[in-house]
This record gives C-alpha cells, structure tokens and sequence, in this order.
C-alpha cells in the first residue's frame, strides 16, 4: 500500500478524534502528494493541492525539501499547476522559514531569467533564517559583483525584514479568561500524562485545562470578535512548574494568532496575566511567541492605619481585591502608554510597563524572539560584508553600570560570557544581555518540540560555541510502551545528528542510559563560570549558572551558542548555627524557604537568583538546594564553593563523565573527552591560584539578603500541598513547610517515594541504612505502604554495587527493573514491597508511572501540583507531600507519618546528608559517600 493511502487512513482514524489530517513532515509522503497534483485526472488531487499548499511542514523536514523543490520547478516554468501561480510560488517560498526554501531562492536570485532573479530577491529580503552556508553564497556573489547579491545586502543591512513589519497595535482589546485560582502550574496547560502527544499541536491542544473550559474560551471568542482572550492565574501567578513550550503553545493554539496561513496549528502571541505576574521561565516562553505576560497586582494586601499587612489567623496576609478581572470582564491595554485600562479607558487598573520593555515589543512585531536573534545576527553579516556601519534599527541593549559597585556571582558569570559589549564595560543587573551558552540539555518530553523548532529555524548542527550538549531519556524511562517506541528512537536519531550526546544511541551500540537529564548536567558541567540552559524547569545546577528554559530557548541555544535575556537581581542566602544530628540536608533545603517567607512576608526569591553560600557541598548534595530553588520560583540558583569542595566536585565529575566515555557515548567530535580536559584546565586554574572558585565581591549589591539558622531547625520539615485549604490560591504552592510533628503521626501515608533529581548517592545508601537497622531492631522489615526507588543515574547504581548498598536493597526488594525487558504498561496497582525502579524520573514526572488515585504520597521529589503525582479521586483529593528521603522510607514501613521520637531512633547512628556553614572546618560537613 502507497504512504498516501496509510496517510488517507490516518485521516479516517483521526476524523474519529475530532481531528484534523496530521501536517506532512516526510519526503516521500509529499512526493506521492506531488504526484497527484501533477496528475489531472487524479481523484485525489484537489485534497493533494490542500495538502501541499496548507499542511506541509516547513523549515528543514524532508517534505520542506521536496515542497521547496516542486516550487521552484514551479517558478522556472518547468512544472506547471494551474493553482499556484509563480506569484503564489513565492509566497509559499516566503512561508518557508528556512533551510531548503532559502537554497531554492538564492538558487533563483543568481539565475539568468533577471525578472525571476528580482522576485527571488523581494522574498529574501523577508527572510531572516540564514546559515553559514546561505550567507557564504551571499558574500561570494556579492564580491563577485552580482547585483542582486548587492540589493538583498543592502536590505539586511538596513535590517528590512524588521522595519516593513507592520508596528504593534497601539490599542489591544481583551476579555478575560480566569483559567484557575492560585498558582496554575503548567500542569494544567500541557498535562504531563500527555506528553507524548506535544509534538503533534492539534491533538495535544485537546489536553488543555478540560473540554468545558475550551468550549468556554470558543464561546468568549464569538461573543467577542474583536477581541483577544487573556488566560489568567487569579490569586496566583501563571506557568509554575515544567511543560512551558508546550503549555504556551496549547494556550497560543486556543487564544492565540495562526504563524502562517500555510502552516498549520502553530499559533503565536498568546496573552496571560497573573495575580502575582508569570513564572520566569514561562514569560521567556511567551517572548518565544510574540506573546504579552502581565502582572496584574489585581489583590494586594490590607494594611492597618499604620500601614502593615493585616494577618487573617492562619498568619497570611489579608487581600482585598483591587479590581475584578472575572472571566467575560473587557479591559484595554495601552501599549503607547503602557497601561491596563478600563473597559471604556476611563480607569487605570496597573502599569504594564515591564510587559512593554522595547525589546519585548519588538519580539510582538516580529512574531517571537527567534526572529529578532536571527535578525540583528544576519544585519550584522550584511554590514561587515558590505563593509559599512549597520544603521541602529534595533532598540539598544539596556546596559546597566554602577560605578565603585561590586559583582554579584550572577553578574561576574554573564560579564564574562557576554557577547557585543563595549571592552572595559561592565553590566550589572537590570543589564540586557547576549551571552554564550557552555552547556545545553534536551530532555525527551520536549525534546520532540525541540527538533522540530530546530526544524523550523532551518538549523542543521549543533553550535561549535557550544562545549558540550545531552539528550536525555529520563522522562520516559519508566515504561517502554508504544508511545516511547514511536517517539523516542526518531528523537535519539536527530540528535545524535545535529551533535548531541544522546542517552540512547541510535546504532544500539551502547547500554540506553536513562539517567535523570539535572544529574548528568551536573556532572558534564566542568566550570563554575558556565552558563546552562537546559528543557526543563529544574535546570539548576550546583556549578555555573543554570537557566530552565522552553524547548525553542533550547533550540536556539544549540543552533547559536547564544542566549538573551536580562541579568537579574540576587537574593544572597548564608547559614549560621549547627545541624542537628537527626536532621538531613533536605529538612535545610524547606526552612530556607519557611525561614525567608517569614522573614520577609513575601517570596524574595521569586524571578531572581538565588546565590547560596554553601561552600563546604560537594555538587551532587549541593544539587538538592539548586534543584528545589526552582520550587521557590526562582529564575536560577548559584553555589558559591570554597576551593577544595570545587575541585572535589570536577573531579568526581570527570570520573563520571569518563564512564559515558567507557560506555561509548562519546561522538565524533570527542564533546565528553573535550569536558574533561576542560575541567582538568579549571582545577589547574584553582590550584594555581590563577583563578579561584567564583565568589562574589564584598561590594556587591543583592535585593535582599537571607540568614537562614540552623538551630532552629530541629525535626523533618514536609512541604505539603494542603489541599482542603479553603483560599484555593494556597493550595499546590511549595510555601507550606511544616514540622513532622504537625501530623502528629497519624497522617496515613498510602505510597512512599524515594527519586527523581533531588535524591543523590547518599539518600540510597541512607535507604540500605535504615533497612538494615530496622531489620536489627525489629527482626524483619514490613511495609505498610509501598515504597518505590528510582536511583537518578546508572552510575550511582554501579557505585552503590561496588560498595555493597545495592545487595542490601535488592534483599529487601519485591519488584527490580529489568533492562532486558522493560515495562511496556504503567504500574496502576501498588503492593505494599519495595520497588526498584529504573533511573529516570518516575513518579515526579507524572506522564508514566502514578500513585493510584486519591493517594497520600509521600515523596523526595519536587511535583506537588494538583494531579502530578497522583490524580484525585471520586471520594478523596490526592496529595504529593515532599519529604527528605529518611522521613519516606519511614512513612513507607509504618503506612503513616511517623512521631519525632519514631523518626529519631530510625536515623540514630546514620550519617544523613550533612551541612556546616562554609566557616567551618571541611571535614565536619562531609557526607556518608565521600
């Protein structure tokens, strides 16, 4: 059977649906298409020139390949379909974004036919996805004396592409759509049960929110037409958590403006708003589309007559509503004067100046960001090549100097990465800023939307700026089911051929590694001066600086080596007093966010860097405070090590890189032996004294500064989603720490689980541990609830293995993964026995493996989110608590929380994860593995 009639009966299956036909992406389909077209007696062909015409793919897929070539046969006359015009041609061509299409133009530019060749030029002159290999074409035809070389030069000097565009509006009309109260984590958008659909935007777009909510925006949209819809987080701030792109996206697909007449289901400038504005990484996500993040500051806090926050008996502040945004209710925004208004703009209702910024504005005009990179990178080309100074088009980068003023660590990391600025010049925060990105990661549930916006900006390899880049298989390692198998080999596969190093080798050559993506960007991190970006939202490393970004962030990433965006404001966090014995390192992690909320009332660390002072923390424990600052909506964390902890951790993080090397994913270019000869550089520089660990200077000036007490912690501290608050916007956030003590041991706990990125070495060690010891006091180990562990890396398990911790689990164990035969169905039942799973994400993700509905979990993860971890039931609300790893595994054998006395002589004599202020002496902060 032809690929077009597989493809007609796709169609059929997905009528069943609700669907439309899925956009063609591959050669050999289109060229059946093709065929029918050219076929004027073909029944198929009015259906053929609907599909070539709307629903091809662009960029650098192979149907763009082969609709790029049909076209230009089209233009020169040699082929001939009476409903494409050579004008329409090139249309088609202009809609292309890229790769083949601008070959195919540049091809007609520097034809002999001039009238074709002047046509060719006008739609180059739109096009701002150009390479190395399009402008080096370029540069010889124009010193060649081409004259149309020249014009199109000319134009990109000029930066036309921009200044044609038409401006902003100066007026935008909207009606409100309040998708939820509190925090609406993107959970809600893009669910991440659905992840292996969001590469195909129709059928993910269904997922959204719930069908009775689209039908809802539908209806707003008829009774509206004039306006656009904003999606709102009431009481709360918009896109916490993962799944950005895709959740963009889904809101873009139902709210937002179509890219292209010609390309289907990729919508663009979406327009969300918040209470308590957007989460970092989500507003870079909406810039990435052309779309408008407001902070709406709707409900603020009522004061008493000396003007403090009144305090309800919870102990939160009071909010009184400044002005209502319910859903159906019209608002103005002023994008001249930068103001919500009033439905008739008689009333102020906030500034949105922030949403506003020039270079926010220019991304709107231009229909994402992407195009404003592209852009200033290709008038730049122009210029030099034409050996002229490119005329300012482009609003300035914002450069913030403060004479005699210090550097935060945030700020000595983008100085000394940043790109285009003056010599001598120095930027502090507030400063716009192009830097170099070092290390970047794709992780596999977006790591599909990555490919295809590698597509779609027609980028072929991986930047030689960039040192090293990975593509994980974690979050889909739990269960190798069909959905993984049509996914995640195709993705591997592109990957592995743009340069990344991939956790699955495309040849089956090496052992598919599912190690947690935030465990190996840990490890293939090598230089604390680094600049990461990575697919996910704890991209948060314990060395350098690390950015949780959107798939098309990682994209752009890889295809430049560049990132843009603003150097933000630091929250500096130091410790004084002592850990207690029986508390562990995670128990540090929550009192810093109860102690900072306390302190200050308000998140401090929202949208800034966290700079810890950790000094004495080797990266991999490190790691459990960098991870959970994404949890405090931070935009990013930095460590600030003292010298020998630095270089303790490269040289664990070459010993780890070297067994990637040992296992053969290493590529051709030799990326992982290139890290260790990096790392071995920086601990050379340390040792030296050339160069020590990056720490701040005196001078700095921080945002706020936080003193976290260590004595005042003095039992576990749970993170609990307190589900059944009655103000809704106080339910799922991470602002909720309390003592084990609260649960006053009675909480039934229906599911322990020990993994995903904040557990390293020493929590699995910890779990043999206490197996061991509760076996000795008891005589036997029994679960009352089940008790799932999923190791993040293969190569913590090796070292659990040669070290004898490993034996110990696996005695205790009722289920261990097999690599031979993976899962190929999620578990949906639970027995009460311990689970070893495999590495990767497993329950945190919540797309495979969950909790059985209406569970209690009690979990060492992150995800506490409304049907993340586990769904709701018909009888009871599920709940993900969020635990040290010694509080679970306890939970786990009684079935319940246990009491402070309980949980003190479970961990006597264990040497949990331990911390002393950097002051202290090195030897008093290690930890069991070390």
């Amino acid at each position: 059977m032809s690929l077009y009639q597989d493809y007609l009966k796709e169609i059929e299956a997905r009528k069943g649906q609700g669907l439309h036909p899925k956009p063609i992406e591959d050669a050999a389909l289109l060229s059946e298409v093709i065929a029918h077209i050219k076929d004027l007696g073909s029944e198929h062909r009015a259906d053929c020139l609907k599909f070539f015409i709307y629903n091809t793919i662009p960029g650098t897929t192979t149907a763009a390949g082969e609709k790029a070539q049909f076209l230009k046969e089209i233009v020169l006359g040699t082929e001939t379909v009476a409903e494409i015009s050579r004008a329409f041609a090139f249309e088609l061509l202009s809609h292309m974004k890229g790769g083949p299409s601008i070959k195919v133009l540049l091809d007609l530019a520097f034809g002999e036919d001039i009238s074709i060749a002047r046509d060719a030029a006008e739609v180059l002159k739109t096009q701002v996805y150009l390479y190395a290999a399009d402008t080096d074409r370029l540069k010889v035809a124009f010193e060649a004396g081409n004259p149309v070389a020249r014009d199109i030069l000319e134009s990109y000097a000029k930066a036309e592409f921009f200044t044609k565009l038409p401006p902003v509006e100066d007026e935008i009309k909207v009606v409100t759509y309040v998708a939820a109260e509190g925090d609406i984590s993107t959970d809600l958008l893009s669910p991440g049960n659905q992840a292996h659909s969001r590469s195909d935007r129709e059928l993910h777009g269904k997922c959204m929110i719930s069908e009775a909510a689209q039908a809802e925006i539908r209806a707003l949209q008829a009774q509206h037409p004039d306006k656009r819809v904003m999606m709102i987080a009431e009481k709360g701030t918009m896109g916490v958590g993962s799944s950005r792109m895709s959740g963009v996206n889904n809101v873009a697909l139902w709210t937002g403006k179509p890219a292209s007449p010609y390309v289907p289901f990729v919508n663009i400038a979406p327009i969300v708003a918040g209470t308590n504005g957007i989460s970092p990484i989500f507003l870079t996500t909406v810039d990435v589309t052309g779309g408008i993040g407001i902070d709406l500051k709707n409900w603020v806090k009522k004061l008493d007559e000396n003007g403090n926050p009144i305090i309800d008996n919870a102990g939160n502040p009071i909010l009184v509503q400044k002005y209502s945004v319910d859903t159906g209710t019209v608002l103005k925004i002023n994008t001249k004067t930068k103001k919500l208004l009033s439905e008739d703009g008689s009333e102020e209702l906030a500034d949105v100046a922030a949403s506003f910024r020039p270079q926010k504005v220019e991304s709107m005009r231009a229909g994402g960001s992407y195009a404003i990179v592209f852009g200033k990178k290709l008038q730049t080309f122009a210029a030099e090549t034409l050996g002229i100074e490119a005329p300012v088009v482009f609003s300035p980068a914002k450069e913030v100097s403060h004479p005699d003023q210090g550097l935060t660590a945030v700020e000595k990391i983008f100085n000394r990465n940043a790109v285009g600025v003056a010599p001598g010049k120095v930027l502090h925060a507030g400063s716009d800023a192009r830097v170099r990105v070092n290390i970047v990661g794709s992780q596999d549930t977006t790591g599909l939307m990555t490919a295809q916006e590698l597509e779609a900006m027609a980028a072929t390899v991986i930047s030689p700026l960039v040192d090293g880049a990975y593509q994980s298989g974690c979050h889909t390692a739990s269960v190798w089911d069909l959905k993984a198998q049509a996914n995640i080999p195709k993705l591997m596969s592109f990957m592995n051929k743009f340069g990344l190093i991939t956790a699955r080798d495309p040849k089956g050559d090496y052992h598919a590694m599912t190690d947690v993506i935030h465990k190996v960007l840990n490890d293939i991190t090598v230089d604390d001066w680094d600049i990461i970006i990575g697919g996910d939202s704890h991209t948060r490393m314990s060395k350098g600086v690390a950015f949780g970004a959107d798939s098309g962030t990682v994209a752009l990433a890889l295809a430049t080596g560049e990132a843009t965006m603003q150097i933000p404001d630091s929250v500096k966090v130091v410790f004084k007093g002592t850990m207690k014995d029986h508390v562990d390192f995670r128990d540090v992690v929550h009192a810093t966010q109860a102690q900072m909320l306390k302190q200050f009332g308000d998140n401090v660390f929202q949208g800034r860097v966290i700079e810890v002072h950790i000094g004495t923390l080797l990266a991999d424990q490190a790691f459990t405070f960098t991870d959970w600052s994404a949890e405090m909506k931070a935009k990013a964390s930095i460590c600030i090590s003292d010298d020998a902890t630095l270089i303790g951790s490269l040289e664990l993080a070459k010993s780890r890189i070297q067994v990637m090397i040992d296992k053969g994913m290493d590529n051709d270019a030799g990326v992982l032996k290139g890290l260790i000869a990096k790392a071995d550089r920086r601990i050379a520089e340390i040792r030296s004294g050339e160069k020590p660990a990056l720490a701040p200077d005196e001078n700095a000036k921080y945002f706020a500064e936080v003193v976290v007490d260590l004595d005042q912690i003095d039992e576990p501290m749970i993170a609990d989603p307190d589900v059944n608050n009655p103000d809704v916007s106080k339910r799922y956030t991470h602002d909720t720490i309390r003592p084990v003590s609260y649960y006053g041991g009675e909480k039934k706990v229906d599911l322990g689980f020990v993994g995903s990125c904040m557990v390293h070495k020493g929590d699995m060690k910890i779990v043999a541990q206490m197996l061991k010891n509760l076996e000795k006091a008891n005589g036997k180990v029994e679960f009352k609830a089940p008790l799932v562990v999923a190791a993040p890396t293969y190569n913590i398990i090796d070292e659990l293995k040669a070290e004898g911790d490993w034996d110990v689990l696996q005695k205790y164990s009722g289920f261990e993964f097999d690599d031979s035969a993976p899962k190929s169905k999620a578990r949906t039942e639970y027995e009460n026995i311990l689970y070893l799973e495999r590495p990767g994400c497993n329950l945190c993700m919540g797309n495979q493996e969950k909790a059985a509905k209406g569970d209690t979990v009690l979990a060492t993860s992150t995800r506490l989110f409304q049907g993340r971890v586990v769904e709701d039931s018909s009888e009871k609300k599920g709940e993900s608590l969020l635990a040290s790893t010694p509080v679970v595994v306890l939970a786990a054998i009684l079935g319940r929380t246990p009491n402070i006395d309980e949980y003190k002589a479970a961990v006597e004599g264990i040497d949990l994860t331990k911390f002393s202020p950097p002051l202290e002496k090195m030897a008093t902060a290690r930890s069991i593995q070390f």
